[in-house]
């Protein structure tokens, strides 16, 4: 889950909500409540077309989550691991799509997963107080009230030492790091940094966070975007971005909502992900 916007996009309030990347597909939330999507639909993960009443959306690796204003969910997409189960949840505040997983926050604070759990990355029913979720491919990670971080899930590379982490605002999840934003606009990172996608702690003035397989982005207050890590097919070249007012990283893609309501894109296109000029 990423933070809402700073107060110069106040009639954006929610947007980082609005655009979701995934694998290999790229999901638009419109201001109607209805969805948009683009990119591989081998497994229906592109088949929103019919949703309405949606606040929030989140993409995992091969499938799609929908929060609707009723608190209730919706899914799309792969469900090998029964990552799309999640038809009877209901008071959710908040989704969070993880490779083959998906996860809520509900209005009570607590927290519900589904999906695989090989690694005890669904393990978050003791998890109480939490304001915030994301969802990394095999770790999990959520603020408590008191702007503390836990986790659960795969750990082999230091991606959930967490436990010193004070004052966060909001957190992102990739395939083996995770990334943290703190109240005073400054990011912390720990995890697997071989293609260097912990190399936030010069960044200042970040505003959102966004995390891929092996990159990182961060919007700053001024509407301009700043990324670290892997950048094979030209997912981190954003330094020409502006009026930005949300970000979301996929695997190899990254996706910038502007101000104005349209939607850039840059990195893998193989399949289409990358499609959003219209």
């Amino acid at each position: 889950m990423e933070t809402v916007a700073p107060k110069r996009y106040d009639t954006l309030v929610g947007a980082p909500a609005a655009i979701a990347a995934g694998y290999r597909h790229t999901v638009g939330l419109k201001s109607g409540g209805t969805v948009t999507a683009v990119g591989d639909n081998k497994y229906g993960q592109c088949e929103v077309s019919g949703w309405h009443d949606i606040v929030a959306v989140a993409a995992g690796n091969a499938h799609t989550i929908g929060l609707k204003s009723d608190g209730t969910v919706v899914a799309a997409g792969w469900n090998k691991h029964d990552q799309c189960e999640v038809s009877d949840w209901r008071d959710i505040v908040a989704v969070a799509a993880g490779w083959r997983r998906t996860v809520g926050l509900k209005s009570d604070g607590t927290v519900v997963a589904v999906g695989r759990n090989n690694e005890g990355q669904c393990n978050v029913s003791g998890w109480r107080d939490m304001a915030a979720v994301a969802a990394g491919d095999w770790h999990t990670v959520g603020i408590k009230s008191d702007s503390t971080v836990t986790t659960v899930g795969n750990n082999r590379y230091g991606q959930c030492n967490v436990s010193d982490w004070r004052d966060m605002m909001t957190v992102a999840a990739g395939y083996l790091h995770t990334v943290g934003l703190k109240s005073d606009g400054t990011v912390a990172a720990v995890g697997w940094n071989k293609r260097n996608q912990c190399d936030v702690s010069g960044w200042r003035g970040i505003v959102v966070i966004s995390a891929g397989s092996n990159h990182t982005i961060g919007l700053k207050s001024d509407g301009t975007v700043t990324a670290v890590g892997w950048n094979e097919y030209g997912q981190c070249n954003i330094s020409g971005w502006r009026d930005i007012v949300a970000v979301a990283a996929g695997c190899a893609h990254t996706i910038g909502l502007k101000s104005d309501g349209t939607v850039v894109a840059v990195g893998d296109n193989q399949y289409g992900q990358c499609d959003v000029s219209g």
